[in-house]
């Protein structure tokens, strides 16, 4: 299966990737070691003296990639950001073998939705929730690019711990569950999210909305200081279920690969 991201090179504060057709650079606080590569690029994301892209050639204002077998929509937004996290990619795959027809998964934060067009390919049912209107119509654009437009996929925009107390209420329930919450968020009315503060009551609602027989809970997060163990001791307590956690890595043919947040999981068929 052939993925059209690549890892290029790192070091200085940057990280150069390849997205498709284009090279970008972009920094990377994490590479603290000397470039291994040359850092020419395409386009450059810096945030010294305002935050902007500066470009070698021209750049279309979006094209597609191909990851893990999921087209996904590229495009170069104001933050840095371009629409995919490679490094939750090993993630789907690892989900998606978990997965029966038939079963329903909630991807919360869920962003422009690789891991739910994913398990909706492997037939599952999903509710995608994220907080960015913006955000849930480009997961629905990638929808359609893969041909699930028709999938049984709930697209929501919402503030998530308002939307699980809701679903606790209705009596839903999910037999896997998956989060990436933000260190720092807004709701779709303005709601404030802060990890630190918040995430006992979302894991806990987490817990209430699952099945009697679950597939799997995964945690990933990219908030610094928030280690593997941190995560692991929160689903741990929470679950009072054997958990794996490690960092995920965007990874690197012959070079050093990045770490780029963590993730806690529990295999509930394990």
């Amino acid at each position: 299966m052939q993925n059209e991201h690549q890892l290029l090179g790192s070091g200085n504060g940057r990280k150069q990737e390849r997205f498709g057709s284009f090279i970008l650079n972009r920094p990377c606080p994490q590479a603290i070691w000397l470039p291994q590569n040359s850092l020419e690029a395409d386009a450059i994301f810096s945030r010294e003296e305002g935050t902007k892209w500066t470009f070698e050639k021209k750049i279309p204002d979006s094209w597609n990639v191909r990851v893990e077998g999921i087209l996904m929509k590229i495009a170069l937004t104001d933050f840095g950001h371009v629409g995919l996290f490679p490094e939750h990619a090993g993630l789907w795959s690892w989900m998606g073998d978990r997965v029966v027809p038939g079963s329903s998964i909630l991807n919360l934060f869920a962003y422009s939705g690789g891991a739910t067009l994913s398990l909706a390919k492997r037939g599952a049912s999903l509710c995608h929730l994220d907080a960015s209107k913006g955000m849930v119509q480009w997961a629905k654009d990638n929808g359609a690019l893969n041909g699930l437009s028709g999938a049984p996929i709930r697209w929501i925009v919402d503030d998530a711990i308002k939307f699980l107390r809701r679903e606790v209420k209705r009596g839903v329930r999910y037999d896997g569950i998956l989060l990436d919450p933000p260190t720092f968020g807004r709701g779709a009315q303005g709601e404030v999210f802060k990890i630190e503060r918040d995430i006992q009551e979302l894991l806990e609602l987490c817990k209430e909305l699952l099945s009697q027989k679950p597939l799997f809970l995964v945690f990933s997060c990219h908030t610094p200081g928030l280690t593997p163990i941190v995560l692991s001791h929160c689903l741990g307590q929470m679950f009072q279920k054997p958990v794996e956690a490690f960092e995920m890595l965007l990874a690197s043919e012959g070079g050093f690969s990045i770490p780029s947040g963590c993730v806690a999981r529990i295999d509930y068929a394990g």
